[in-house]
């Protein structure tokens, strides 16, 4: 009898699969977090120089001074714009590398399953075969001493 799990090639596959996409994720999570990070950092940056800004202000500021302070300001809104795009595009990638990782995890676990159920169908055959043998081991006992090669009674 073949006791080989004829989807083994599959059942491997989409181990190696879902060990991808995890590995995946992964990677998407940590540059998710680090766009993230860089958009922190930039938001922080822009916060303190508004700041020196305000307080140079306060102290008066010649016209170059008062535009270079805004078109500093104006580049750093517009890289906090462009950092908050990436920030969604790696939210996006992430949400699809865990999608995809979900879906492998399914798969495998369905393999899984038909592996477990191939397994479990083995062992109650052979389970099976060693109750019928010790049927058959007991039936010879029995018949021994019936035909007098027990023990005797006198």
């Amino acid at each position: 009898m073949n006791t080989r799990f004829h989807l083994q090639p599959l059942l491997d596959l989409a181990q190696t699969r879902t060990d991808d996409a995890a590995r995946r994720l992964g990677e998407l999570v940590a540059a998710e977090r680090d766009v993230a990070q860089k958009l922190q950092m930039l938001e922080d940056y822009r916060r303190e120089y508004n700041q020196r800004f305000v307080e140079a202000a306060r102290e008066g500021l010649s016209p170059d001074a008062w535009r270079n302070y805004g078109a500093f300001i104006a580049r750093l809104d517009d890289a906090i714009l462009a950092q908050r795009k990436m920030v969604e595009q790696s939210h996006q990638q992430t949400a699809q590398g865990q999608q995809q990782w979900l879906t492998q995890r399914n798969k495998l676990k369905a393999f899984d399953t038909l592996s477990q159920r191939h397994q479990a169908g083995l062992a109650r055959i052979e389970a099976r075969q060693e109750q019928k043998m010790a049927d058959e081991h007991a039936a010879r006992r029995g018949r021994a001493s019936l035909d007098g090669d027990g023990p005797s009674h006198d």
